[in-house]
């Protein structure tokens, strides 16, 4: 698929691995929707010519009048994060937090449900989970639990939705703004994050970004989960 031309709708497009997946699809021509709770805040970051629209994933009335009004639909990407996600150990973990992280999984059903109403007939997906969904670390149960069943949902989907197209791509310790501003804190957590893995820094935001793009826009990929970790799952 030639983006040029294209819609392209990104849930959880204004920070981090939306922001940049947003500014790559509008660099390469395609008409592209970037979308979050509370949109105004990336007035001054997308590029010229992106449409801003506030949605909540989590709200399905939300979400189908918005997939409705842009339809149809050549690129539907969902990086949003849902809210809250619980981590630490499992066995002292509050279950209302454990729940609570499964939040990112129901946006991403909504979007795929109610987005999928108004694909175009060769039509790309593409969902965010990470790397604790193939190797978690200890306190990572909820990640993992949230990030295993989106890419069971993926696989599941993709004979459903052909020749249409659903993927998934699995980032590892990405440097976004969930984990707060830059400083020697956070420059700190992101060293002992990746100490262990095969290359050992963050991932930056683009670098994520390039991938969802190239699985967006290859017309060969579908049901597949590509990973863009640094080498966490190998490294440990």
């Amino acid at each position: 698929m030639n983006p040029a031309g294209k819609t392209a709708v990104v849930f959880g497009g204004t920070s981090g691995i939306g922001l940049a997946t947003v500014e790559r699809l509008a660099a390469a021509g395609a008409r592209v929707i970037a979308v979050s709770r509370n949109p105004d805040r990336a007035k001054e970051l997308v590029p010229d010519g992106v449409e801003l629209a506030a949605c909540d994933t989590t709200d399905p009335e939300s979400v189908a009048a918005l997939c409705a009004r842009i339809a149809p639909i050549d690129m539907l990407i969902n990086c949003a994060t849902g809210g809250g996600r619980a981590v630490g150990p499992f066995l002292k973990m509050d279950m209302d937090g454990y729940q609570g992280s499964f939040a990112k999984l129901w946006g991403y059903a909504n979007t795929v449900r109610f987005g999928g109403e108004h694909l175009s007939p060769e039509a790309s997906i593409v969902l965010v989970t990470g790397s604790p969904a193939q190797r978690a670390k200890p306190g990572q149960t909820a990640l993992a639990s949230v990030g295993g069943a989106v890419e069971a949902f993926v696989r599941a989907l993709a004979p459903e939705l052909a020749p249409r197209r659903i993927n998934a791509v699995s980032p590892g310790m990405t440097d976004t703004p969930m984990f707060g501003p830059d400083s020697d804190d956070k420059r700190k957590l992101m060293e002992n994050a990746t100490a262990n893995h095969l290359l050992k820094r963050a991932i930056e935001p683009g670098e994520v970004a390039d991938a969802i793009v190239m699985v967006a826009t290859n017309d060969m990929m579908t049901g597949g989960a590509i990973n863009v970790d640094g080498g966490w799952i190998l490294g440990g």
